[in-house]
């Protein structure tokens, strides 16, 4: 029995083993294994492939394909070159320590598949390191994938000689460095992508310097985040900058970011810059969330994993939407279910949040007078619940701009104070930055003076806070704490964090 390794993406990515045998039988080729329509098809390309080497000849006895593990359903036309390799290669002895993709012409000729990139981009988040040949179309770009060892090959014959021949092997290696790992950074031992263009700049934005500090604390802890201002103070355009004063990716992040993009059919290329998704209020339930009639497409919170998603206007997203994004804040999972699939995709983005004072948006105005009732001003607010509230960690309110406002902060120095923050996470030994830690690691890295003890213990009793509440409060004071190089939170701290509390 001979054995190569492949891989397919349905509701998630499966490691494929494919195996074949050679049987005394009447002659026949079969595929076993939940093998779908596209790869029983495989048969008749890989015959006449097979028949255009003109030194093979297909052997009298019954050919079978095992595809492993035999209760997944496997799909795609990228099985077909692993398929003829092991029929060509049935009495030789081969390295099997590879994936090998690739659809195959009827004159033996490779081609990569539609979805090919998706399943080595995806392929990447579950290998450390794997050895893969390719066709020639796809494997530049394939080899840009940091843990790919990626080897190229036109055609059949030459598929073969890569297995016989290890000189030719080595002419087969494809070595290429996508540009943003030229400048890779390490912290405690792992390596990170930091962005180091600024298309979109904070110092475009005049005044607002409390806005400013809320956003170097919500990028810097990947807190969640609530602006409300008057239309036209700068809330969208702090939301829309703060990818780019985001910590770095880790390698790990990039290929998962790519690997969700490429699920949505699009073209996707590794970033410096996180994700950034701002769905429109009028947005379906099933575009944010993800869904479909059969299969489970992936949504706008699962496209912004590790980077921003923000709702503006947000009270006027509907009820439905606002509360199912529960889920999703506090599990940072959102699982999709549907007939033929189930599948679960990660959440662990900064939520972004804009809305405006009133309907009429001058409540917070000093030159317009707001032309709202208090009925139509709480009916405006009532649509956002308490629970979806008690998932943001950060309120910032936003004044008007003023003749007198100048710009301050670069986005390039708030992202040098984000780092630095960054820095002491990871050298603390998180696996999480503050704003995503769990109970355990906030009673482990949340620590105390004895001031900001007391002063916490106040605020519990005053402002009648929750369980969540408090947690919230000690992650959001430790990314302060952060910023300023601190090992433990001061007073300064807590008091800093009970500011950005939503009164309600």
């Amino acid at each position: 029995m001979k054995a190569l390794k492949c891989a397919c993406l349905n509701s998630k990515l499966h490691i494929i083993d494919i195996e074949s045998t050679l049987l005394r039988a009447l002659p026949g080729f079969e595929i076993v294994g939940l093998a779908s329509v596209t790869i029983k098809e495989s048969v008749t390309r890989v015959k006449s492939a097979l028949a255009a080497l003109h030194d093979f000849t297909l052997p009298a006895m019954k050919i079978i394909i095992n595809l492993s593990p035999s209760d997944v359903k496997k799909d795609g036309s990228h099985f077909d070159l692993a398929i003829a390799l092991l029929v060509l290669l049935q009495k030789e002895r081969f390295d099997s320590d590879y994936f090998v993709f690739g659809e195959l012409g009827l004159d033996g000729r490779l081609r990569s598949s539609a979805e090919l990139f998706s399943v080595l981009l995806f392929l990447s988040t579950h290998v450390k390191s794997a050895k893969i040949l390719l066709p020639k179309d796809i494997a530049l770009r394939a080899s840009m994938i940091p843990n790919f060892e990626v080897y190229a090959v036109e055609n059949l014959a030459q598929a073969r000689d890569f297995f016989l021949n290890d000189e030719f092997k080595i002419s087969c290696k494809v070595d290429a460095t996508h540009p943003i790992f030229d400048n890779v950074i390490e912290i405690a031992g792992r390596k990170f992508v930091p962005n180091l263009h600024f298309k979109l700049d904070f110092i475009d934005i005049k005044g607002q310097e409390r806005a400013k500090r809320a956003s170097i604390i919500a990028a810097a802890g990947m807190h969640n985040i609530l602006f409300e201002g008057s239309p036209g103070c700068g809330k969208s355009m702090s939301a829309k900058r703060l990818p780019y004063i985001m910590p770095p990716q880790s390698l790990e992040e990039i290929l998962l970011a790519s690997a969700y993009e490429s699920l949505n059919s699009n073209s996707s290329d590794f970033s410096a810059i996180r994700a950034f998704r701002s769905p429109h209020h009028t947005s379906t339930r099933s575009s944010i969330f993800g869904g479909g009639s059969s299969a489970a497409k992936i949504g706008e919170v699962a496209l912004a994993n590790g980077g921003v998603l923000f709702f503006d206007e947000f009270p006027y997203f509907g009820k439905q939407i606002l509360e199912s994004l529960r889920e999703p804040l506090e599990d940072y999972k959102i699982n999709i279910s549907r007939v033929n699939s189930k599948v679960s995709y990660d959440t662990k983005f900064l939520f972004v949040a804009a809305m405006n004072p009133c309907p009429c948006g001058n409540a917070f105005s000093k030159n317009n007078v707001c032309t709202c009732s208090d009925k139509e001003i709480a009916k405006y607010k009532n649509v956002i619940s308490g629970p979806i509230l008690d998932r943001i960690d950060i309120y910032c309110a936003m004044g008007e701009i003023n003749d007198g406002d100048v710009p301050s902060y670069s986005s390039k120095q708030m992202s040098a104070m984000v780092l630095n923050a960054f820095k002491n996470q990871i050298e603390r030994g998180q696996s999480e930055l503050n704003g995503k830690l769990c109970d355990f690691d906030i009673a482990k890295f949340c620590t105390l003076e004895n001031a900001a003890t007391e002063i916490l213990s106040k605020a519990i009793t005053n402002y009648h806070l929750s369980q969540r509440g408090i947690n919230k409060i000690l992650k959001v004071a430790r990314t302060i704490a952060d910023l300023r190089d601190a090992k433990s939170i001061s007073k300064a701290d807590i008091i800093e964090s009970l500011s950005y509390r939503m009164k309600r």
